[in-house]
């Protein structure tokens, strides 16, 4: 099983006194420590600096690692110039770029949609048009282009991507028709269910549907923290301050891991025995020095 570490690139990280520079350098430790991957994450609301261009500051800091999007919301940049971007990636890092791409979620993402002037409705059959325009200019094709929502009869031509076909792309979603969609359109999944059953069932769905492979992977909330009623305590503060919504409401969507290095190691070893290949880890704090501590303590505790 893979692992890779989410740099933590929001707003209020940065008023917590992290720089855009030392995000870079998280990059470069998380190689050094032996994480596979590096992934940032894509908000209007919370993110002033920008995934694509901080991905592009990684490709130059690191040598190995694959470099992502944990997800990238393609609906609010125009398709055409976020393929250029991503293939420019693609060339910069030698072809260690994976998407991970959502739709958006559903009482959180519709001001992102207003900012930036996209139609919330239809946003799903939106995101898997960009995605096959991505591809189909990736390829080599300048046109015609008609999808469900996006039409253009001619694209501009862009040059060779260093992985043939371009950047794989992953579906940031579980519901049911995401999972067949997964299988369908997509080269790996990104889900992060808290019940290890639902997330093997999903999975078996999407095998079921699936035309090419598909990358299973997690994302995953982890604290590394012995003392039981304080791990409760500094994850109830990291979901009011990341959400603004209690941890009861947040541990039902998305897996929340505490506990000590033992107890973490063995938990992601359930979603490895769940079909789980390339797990996500986000470190469940807003401060930059607790942040530095815990991520030599997660690499530490994770299964070999």
């Amino acid at each position: 099983m893979k692992f890779g570490l989410v740099v933590p690139t929001y707003r209020s990280i940065l008023d917590a006194g992290r720089t855009a520079p030392e995000m870079v350098g998280i990059a470069v430790e998380a190689e050094r420590l032996g994480f596979d991957s590096v992934w940032v994450g894509d908000t209007l609301a919370r993110a002033p600096i920008d995934p694509l261009t901080l991905l592009g500051a990684f490709a130059t800091g690191t040598e190995r690692v694959t470099l992502g999007t944990a997800a990238l919301l393609p609906a609010l940049r125009d398709p055409v110039l976020s393929a250029n971007a991503i293939l420019s990636l693609d060339l910069l890092s030698r072809g260690r770029i994976t998407l991970g791409v959502g739709a958006g979620f559903a009482g959180r993402s519709e001001p992102e949609f207003a900012f930036t002037r996209v139609p919330w409705e239809r946003r799903r059959a939106r995101l898997d048009d960009i995605v096959a325009l991505w591809r189909h200019v990736w390829s080599g094709k300048s046109g015609p282009f008609h999808g469900e929502v996006l039409h253009y009869e001619t694209l501009p031509e862009y040059p060779e991507p260093y992985r043939p076909g371009g950047p794989p792309v992953w579906l940031a979603a579980f519901t049911p028709g995401a999972l067949d969609r997964a299988g369908r359109l997509y080269d790996g999944w990104l889900p992060y269910p808290p019940d290890v059953a639902d997330y093997a069932d999903g999975l078996a769905k999407i095998r079921e549907a699936a035309v090419r492979p598909v990358t299973a992977a997690l994302f995953a909330t982890v604290l590394i923290e012995n003392d039981p009623i304080r791990a409760r305590e500094r994850l109830e503060d990291y979901a009011q301050r990341n959400y603004g919504v209690p941890l009861d409401f947040v541990e039902k969507i998305q897996v929340q891991i505490a506990g000590s290095a033992a107890q973490v190691a063995d938990r992601l070893r359930e979603y490895q025995v769940a079909g789980a290949e390339h797990v996500l880890i986000r470190i469940a704090t807003q401060e930059p020095a607790e942040f530095d501590e815990q991520l030599t303590k997660v690499a530490g505790a994770l299964p070999g």
